[in-house]
């Protein structure tokens, strides 16, 4: 077996058990990866020297193919969330992937998973496809080469997207898999070429070893004032976790996943995952800039046939397209990836009922009851086999494809650190206003960055609120520079009935959801819930 780059000789692929392989290469970097991935034809360049690659039949995460070995170690886990598989099943699985590989080149990456050096994850990930060893080079945190001589893995993720699992066989649902065996911290990922398996992947895996140890992981993204006043933004897909944390009058500490411990917040990676539908540079310069240069990795991006630009309104192939960066590719991100504790936390709903208003304030009790209910609303063509009206989406915590343990555990500590520093709490709407999806319009996000602008240097604090009726939660009536009626949803809508019956109806929708947390949370977090007996008087 030949292999190239720097590593730990002591502790090669051998130690995982792959064997037979035809070349290992070793902890490579962007140029020699693009070498590697042009040749073979995995990805194209753009005109400005990213990497463009599609991933095919599946553009997205697959959750429903995501499995956890079920053994004496994980009976703590959530399995009203997670789907579960014997440990033969993952033996099996495990060995054919072995099996899978021999013969074949594969490339390998040493990295850490979270910026605390006290409870980072060291992670060796192996991939068949050198664009995958780059993404996950750009999204994961990059020892400095003097440590790749030493480094010995606690996690190791193997990723071949043209392994296909047998259902009889393995115990999964299609040849599409992603398998966890916690015990011996090995990940199995085949036969879907989307990227993002791999991060999500090592993210729950930190979602299911940290809390033990005090660390609150979160979905979330993350930035710092010059006054060390640090914000969290919780959000669901599309919901502007990257596009509102990349503000030029602060640090970026990351734009997806952190943790919050006893030193305050650190970032889980060493890069950016933006989705880039849309992408334009006088609405995203930052984002825009770091998504057209050399090291970037762009997914089901279209590039016109002739000059190789990229199209960034075309969403012809998904509306999921996705740019993977290096972090430090955003001018003012931080380059340690920690920051203090936390002074305002934010949660992002996509709102495309058109009902909610642009920002509101929440109680401690109110900010729990939104983080288990995780709130955003899917719209038409975004994804197959939605109508022409918004669908409700609800995932606990902003991230229940990612939760290994019961919602109420993240819930708990998230209380109990709002508590102890003493957090400002927001609910910012990034979706609709004047009327729901296909009437209304998207709300301005020059408003939203004025709002949240407001939120997180303090001033917004002394402004005067009202209590949203539906709701609940406080509301601002006004901020100079926001026009007055956008603030209060009713007062953009022409149809004042309408907005009294679509306010009421998601009312329900949230009271519904909240059902199955009702037994776990206590009294006052239940009386936070909107009220739709309020909404009709």
């Amino acid at each position: 077996m030949q292999e190239t780059g720097i590593r730990n000789g002591a502790f090669g692929a051998d130690k995982f058990g792959l064997k037979n392989l035809k070349q290992v290469h070793w902890n490579l970097g962007a140029p020699q990866l693009y070498q590697y991935s042009l040749a073979a034809g995995e990805a194209t360049l753009s005109a400005d020297g990213a990497l463009c690659a599609d991933t095919g039949e599946f553009t997205g995460r697959s959750p429903k193919d995501k499995f956890t070995v079920r053994d004496a170690s994980t009976e703590k886990m959530w399995w009203a969330g997670n789907q579960s598989i014997t440990a033969e099943q993952f033996e099996a699985l495990y060995q054919d992937f072995l099996k899978h590989a021999e013969g074949k080149t594969l490339f390998a990456q040493d990295l850490y998973g979270g910026a605390d050096p006290a409870f980072r994850i060291k992670t060796r990930v192996f991939t068949e496809l050198a664009w995958h060893s780059l993404f996950i080079r750009t999204l994961l945190i990059r020892p400095e080469k003097i440590e790749l001589d030493t480094f010995v893995p606690e996690l190791t993720i193997i990723d071949m997207p043209s392994f296909r699992a047998d259902p009889m066989r393995h115990g999964v649902r299609s040849q599409n898999v992603v398998a966890i065996d916690f015990s011996r911290k090995i990940v199995l990922i085949g036969g879907s070429y989307y990227a993002g398996e791999m991060k999500k992947s090592v993210f729950t895996t930190l979602n299911y070893y940290l809390p033990a140890r005090g660390v609150m992981p979160m979905h979330c993204s993350a930035n710092v004032g010059p006054n060390g006043d640090t914000a969290i933004f919780f959000g669901l897909s599309g919901t502007g976790k990257t596009t509102l944390s990349a503000d030029p009058n602060r640090t970026l500490i990351g734009d997806d996943e952190h943790g919050w411990g006893p030193s305050g917040v650190f970032n889980f990676e060493g890069g950016c995952y933006a989705k880039c539908i849309k992408l334009s540079q006088e609405a995203e310069p930052q984002i825009f800039a770091a998504s057209n240069r050399f090291g970037a990795v762009l997914e089901n991006v279209v590039l016109d046939e002739d000059s190789h630009v990229p199209d960034f309104d075309d969403g012809s192939k998904t509306e999921n397209t996705r740019s993977a960066y290096p972090l430090d590719y955003i001018p003012n991100a931080s380059r340690t990836g920690r920051a203090p504790h936390p002074k305002n936390v934010v949660m992002l709903a996509a709102d495309a009922f058109g009902v909610l208003p642009p920002i509101a304030k929440l109680s401690p009790a109110q900010a729990m009851y939104h983080f288990l209910s995780g709130y955003t609303a899917k719209v038409a063509g975004t994804e197959r086999g939605l109508g022409n009206e918004p669908q409700p989406e609800f995932s606990t915590c902003f991230g229940s494809p990612f939760l290994p343990l019961d919602p109420s555990v993240y819930g708990n500590m998230l209380r109990q650190l709002i508590a102890d520093h003493n957090v400002d709490c927001w609910l910012v709407n990034t979706g609709w206003t004047g009327g729901k999806y296909g009437t209304g319009s998207r709300m301005p996000i020059k408003v939203t960055r004025a709002l949240l602008t407001a939120a997180l240097d303090g001033s917004l604090r002394n402004v005067e609120f009202r209590t949203d009726k539906y709701f609940g939660f406080a509301v601002p009536t006004a901020l100079p520079g926001v026009p007055s009626e956008i603030l209060d949803p009713v007062n953009t809508w022409k149809d004042k009935a309408e907005f009294d019956k679509t306010a009421r109806a998601l009312v329900g929708m949230f009271q519904k959801n909240f059902a199955k947390f009702e037994a776990q949370v206590d009294a006052d977090v239940r009386a936070a819930a909107p009220d739709v007996k309020l909404a009709a008087e």
